[in-house]
């Protein structure tokens, strides 16, 4: 890939997360690494970016080793990782909300003692650059908190873990399984802008089985998708290439373009803070699920 070409990589971990990204890059080629790893390439209209989109499977483990390889090999200005999560905040984070993680938590981090288990957390910060892109693109439509990272599927919200999420990281909103290993691998590469994008697609309890089957992971996908483009769409290439010198702001025509809000349960995500209007077009909501998520 030419290095001049101001370039974004959106991480996905499960096929609705990957499809809701793929639908805004028409005409994406196949590339692939030596080692077999694969990503689609392409120009996001109406913006200097070229994206390529990666679906790396679950798990916080797998996303970090992926990660590091995917940012080696196409060096990127950007990194945002896209699509689903449980809501912890029933009353506050509704399914089809999107939330843009101010920072990530590892949640496993800890010392088992006689007196109990004692928390050693982990956390992450935002790019500072790309969230205030996302609250300028998307002012009052989406949430700003942490999310929380954990190599488990949360679908009791009586549980022991659940709990644990409630007594040492009460701030985080949502959980996920793969935002750590993303950020961590971000961090490690250098001077790297990252963000975790994802849209609500259950309440992280008994009935997480019940809103799966309705559909709501590839609604809660679109609508993280649609998030990111428009932070994509605000946010400025900060160089033309790797170490060489700043790329020409976009004219204001170039901000145009039709963001697609995504509708579910009767909320409607409009992201009147951009500069995008329209209705939203689910690209995958036909009732399939990506089972254990």
């Amino acid at each position: 890939m030419p290095e001049t070409e101001p370039t974004v990589v959106i991480l996905t971990a499960l096929p609705s997360e990957y499809d809701a990204v793929r639908a805004h890059i028409p005409d994406a080629e196949e590339r692939v690494h030596d080692e077999g790893t694969y990503v689609e390439w392409g120009r996001l209209p109406d913006t200097p970016w070229h994206v390529a989109v990666a679906e790396l499977g679950p798990g916080a483990l797998n996303a970090a080793v992926l990660t590091e390889r995917i940012v080696n090999w196409l060096r990127p200005d950007v990194l945002l990782f896209v699509g689903v999560a449980g809501s912890l905040k029933k009353k506050d984070i509704r399914i089809g909300d999107v939330v843009v993680g101010t920072k990530v938590y590892g949640i496993h981090g800890g010392k088992q003692t006689p007196d109990g288990f004692q928390v050693r957390p982990e956390a992450w910060h935002s790019s500072h650059r790309l969230e205030q892109a996302a609250r300028f693109a998307l002012r009052g439509q989406v949430h700003f908190k942490p999310i929380a990272v954990g190599d488990i599927v949360l679908a009791d919200a009586k549980s022991e873990i659940a709990e644990h999420l409630r007594k040492h990281y009460n701030d985080a909103v949502a959980i996920e399984m793969e935002g750590s290993g993303v950020v961590h691998a971000a961090q490690l590469s250098g001077q790297l802008d990252a963000l975790v994008i994802r849209g609500i697609s259950d309440y992280a309890d008994a009935g997480k089985s019940r809103a799966d089957a309705s559909g709501s992971q590839p609604k809660a996908a679109d609508a993280a998708a649609a998030a990111a483009v428009a932070i994509l769409r605000k946010h400025r290439p900060t160089r033309a290439a790797r170490g060489g010198t700043p790329a020409p702001a976009a004219s204001d025509d170039s901000q145009e373009g039709p963001l697609r809000p995504s509708t579910y349960g009767g909320d409607h995500l409009d992201f009147r803070g951009s500069t995008f209007s329209g209705p939203f077009t689910a690209k995958s909501v036909d009732g399939r699920r990506d089972d254990d998520r």
